[in-house]
Order: C-alpha cells, then sequence, then structure tokens
C-alpha cells in the first residue's frame, strides 16, 4: 500500500511541474495543443478535448507534457503564426519553460509547511548520541576511558557530534596500518618522542646502533562489531597526510617495543609518523547527570573499532505558530537545496560513482519503507525533497531539459535571433539521448539493488 502511496505521490509532482508550464502559457494567452498526464507510451486511457486544448491521460503515469502548436503537425499553422511558440517574445518562453522549475519549488514549499504545522516539528538535521551498549569486552581502553551506558557524546576529537555518522568515520579513520595519519597526532607524537630523546632534532638522521625510546602505547584485542562507515567519509579526512614507504616499514618494526635501534635510515619526524599509524587515540567528551566529563582517550583496533553501540535520537524543532512554521520550512529547504546541489558536484566530478545513481523505481520502494516505518510525516518531507530535486536536474543546462531550454532561450536573447533551427535540433537529440542512456543505467541499477537487496 505505501508504494501505491508514493507512486501517486510521485504522479502528482509530475503534474505539478507540467501544470506549472500549462498555467504560465495560459496567462500570455498562448495556445496549448495539448495538456498529458503520464508519457505516451501504451494505450491513452482517456482524452477529451477542452476549448482548444486536447487533455490525454496515458497509462504510464509517470510523466507529463504540455505540447504547443508548433508540435502538432495537424495544425499546419503558417510560420508567422502568433499562436506559434517559438513566435513569442523570449521573456514570456522564459517564464513558460521555467514556471515548472518553478510550480515544483513551490510544491515542496507547500509540502514542508503542511507537514510542519500538522505534526507541529520539523527536523533539525541534528542528533543526540548516546552509549546504548559498550559491546567490545575485550578492547581495554573502552573501560579505561570511564565511559558508561547512557552517556550523551558531545564532543569528538575537540569536534562537537551532530551525526552518527561522525562518530562512526572518525572511529574507521583511527584504525591501524593503513598509511594515513592525522597531523595532529604525528605533531603529538613528536612532542612526546624529543622529551624521550632531547639529543636528536625533527630532521636529522639518526645515527646508525643509537638506542631510541619509545612513548607507552595501548593496543587492542580485534573487535568484531557489525558496523558500515556511512557516506560522506571525504569530509573527515582533512587533516591527513599519508606515509612514506620508509615511514611505513619502520612502522612496521615498531608493535610492541619501548625500545628501538637505529639503522641509521629515519629521523625523529618519520618515527613520529611510524607511530601515528601504530596507535590512534580518540577523545570523547560527554554529557553524564548535567555535568560534561572529558573521558581518557579511546584507542581502536586494527579494524577501526572502538566497541560502542549507540542510541540516536533526532532533535526535532517545535514549529507553534505561522511564524515559526514559515521559517523553519523555509530553512529546512534551503539545506536541502544545499545538500542536492552538492551532491550533483560530487556526481558530476566523480566522487559518486555512476553505479551508485538510483532512479524512479529506487525512489517508490524506498519512499515506502519510510512511510512504512517512519509514517506519513517523513513520508511528506520526502515527497518534498523529491518535488526540490525535480526542479533543481530540471534547471540543469542540459539539452532537453528545462534548463538547456532557458539557455537557448538566453543565447537567443543576447544574439538577437534564434539558433539555426537544425543546430537546435541536433543538440537536442544528443540531450535526449543522453537522457536516455542515463535512465536505461538507473534502472538497471534500480533493479540489481532490488535482486541484490541492497534497497
Amino acid at each position: 500500500m505505501s508504494i501505491i502511496i508514493m507512486l501517486l505521490l510521485l504522479s502528482v509532482l509530475i503534474l505539478v511541474h507540467e501544470a506549472g508550464h500549462f498555467l504560465a502559457a495560459k496567462m500570455f494567452k498562448m495556445r496549448v495543443a495539448r495538456f498529458g498526464f503520464g508519457l505516451p507510451i501504451g494505450p491513452t486511457l482517456w482524452e477529451k478535448q477542452i476549448g482548444d486544448v486536447k487533455v490525454l491521460v496515458h497509462a504510464f503515469l509517470l510523466g507529463g507534457y504540455v505540447a504547443f502548436p508548433d508540435d502538432d503537425k495537424e495544425l499546419d499553422l503558417p510560420k508567422d503564426s502568433p499562436d506559434r511558440f517559438m513566435n513569442r517574445p523570449v521573456y514570456q518562453r522564459l517564464v513558460v519553460v521555467s514556471a515548472g522549475v518553478f510550480a515544483n519549488v513551490v510544491c515542496a514549499f507547500v509540502i514542508v509547511v503542511l507537514a510542519a504545522a500538522l505534526w507541529g516539528h520539523m527536523p533539525s538535521g541534528k542528533y543526540d548520541i548516546y552509549v546504548k551498549d559498550i559491546v567490545a569486552a575485550k578492547t581495554e581502553s573502552i573501560w579505561q576511558s570511564g565511559i558508561e551506558k547512557g552517556d550523551k557524546i558531545v564532543e569528538l576529537n575537540g569536534i562537537p557530534v551532530t551525526t552518527s555518522s561522525a562518530l562512526i568515520t572518525t572511529s574507521q579513520l583511527s584504525k591501524k596500518n593503513d598509511g594515513k595519519v592525522d597531523n595532529r597526532f604525528v605533531n603529538e607524537n613528536y612532542e612526546n618522542l624529543k622529551k624521550l630523546n632531547p639529543a636528536f632534532t625533527k630532521d636529522e638522521i639518526i645515527p646508525k646502533d643509537i638506542l631510541i625510546k619509545l612513548p607507552a602505547r595501548k593496543t587492542e584485542a580485534p573487535v568484531v562489531l557489525s558496523q558500515n562507515v556511512l557516506k560522506g567519509l571525504e569530509k573527515y579526512k582533512d587533516n591527513q597526510l599519508s606515509l612514506s614507504d620508509n615511514q611505513k616499514n619502520l612502522r612496521d618494526k615498531l608493535t610492541e617495543k619501548k625500545y628501538l635501534i637505529s639503522d641509521g635510515t629515519f629521523t625523529l619526524n618519520d618515527l613520529a609518523y611510524a607511530l601515528s599509524d601504530n596507535t590512534r587515540p580518540i577523545y570523547l567528551k560527554v554529557i553524564r547527570e548535567g555535568k560534561t566529563i572529558e573521558l581518557s582517550p579511546i584507542y581502536p583496533n586494527s579494524e577501526g573499532i572502538m566497541g560502542l553501540q549507540m542510541e540516536i535520537k533526532e532533535v526535532l524543532i517545535p514549529t507553534k505558530g505561522p511564524k515559526a512554521i514559515i521559517v523553519t520550512s523555509a530553512k529546512y529547504l534551503w539545506e536541502q537545496t544545499s545538500m542536492l546541489l552538492y551532491g550533483l558536484y560530487q556526481i558530476f566530478t566523480g566522487k559518486i560513482p555512476l553505479k551508485d545513481l538510483h532512479g524512479i523505481v529506487a525512489i517508490t520502494k524506498v519512499g515506502g519503507d519510510i512511510i512504512d516505518t517512519s509514517g506519513m510525516f517523513s513520508g511528506l518531507l520526502l515527497t518534498a525533497l523529491i518535488s526540490l530535486d525535480l526542479a533543481i536536474v530540471n534547471f540543469l543546462p542540459i539539452p532537453a531539459l528545462d534548463g538547456g531550454h532557458v539557455l537557448f532561450l538566453l543565447i537567443e536573447k543576447l544574439r538577437g535571433r534564434p539558433l539555426n533551427e537544425e543546430t537546435v535540433d541536433k543538440i537536442g537529440t544528443a540531450g535526449f539521448m543522453i537522457l536516455i542512456a542515463l535512465m536505461v543505467l538507473v534502472v538497471f541499477n534500480d533493479i540489481y539493488a532490488l535482486i541484490t537487496q541492497k534497497l
């Protein structure tokens, strides 16, 4: 049932988009030949001539279109006819072409306002993270840190914690022996080494057969905890440095030693790098019974596991009164827009691989699951997000999309005349073929994800 609801909601969003084009055209008293609900694939379920507009409902409901007399060969209008869309002023055509995007943005805002008004709150995008259980009995530093069940984790390595991904990812990035180290820990280890070995400077090669004192280090027994690293890993790698081959070889010699005899090939700084890849502490700050407590450092094991099971509680923003509803809804949509734009940036720069792109099948499945598990509130917010996504994607300057038409119109305005019709057709055909290829790809990804139960 939830999947059917999601399909209906998606169909409504597409209808809203096309209605935006239609109403804008009628505002300028433009002639519209056809208004189609659904795509002209398979049988037409219903059609009726209403005034000069033929309204059609197609069997394949996930789509829609507004056709102008230019596209209807049956009308055979003269080339200079004012009924032709191409003969209208550029500004009118710009408004009509952009109206679908505008309609989806307005629709998204209305849905969010409705959700905020009916449920009396909105998600903040922030979460309170609590220690539900300490599940790694063999992880010595967990017990020594002083952490307890029910602690609210508020700070991680000096950074405020508002999402579970920050905690999980930092734990994974703290795993040993992967050739990546945090600059802060390198500096800390160098200072400890310098105190124990004051005779040597940072970049001085330590003579062969000299005994080097190593700072005390902690290790962990292997612990298996099923916890995936969430997406967004890259932003936690900003402070990371890579080890040289020499530093990696040095790291592998350290293990549990308290002393190291120099072979005359490394500096105190190399040793600091090697130590940083062998032991990486995580510093947590928690709130317990209203008091902020700074815990002793925790050392994840070689798998990057701390041994904590977390409980995540979403922080909700109350929306009481019209002003709070409108302001909170607008802020929520602005934040979601920023996230969607960043997601597109990651796609175009290759940071999100093509195999991770999904389409209508995945949206329907995930949307249905969200309605089942989280209720209609989350379902409405997802619908608003999809409407916003439709607006943003459609406004991309790609031929065959609204944004592509806007680009052609802007070029026409700057040149004082439209581009050659044949050129526009060729570019439009190429853009359409790219979109078809992309649709095939996302449908394949969706089906594969369903078969492999990744959705």
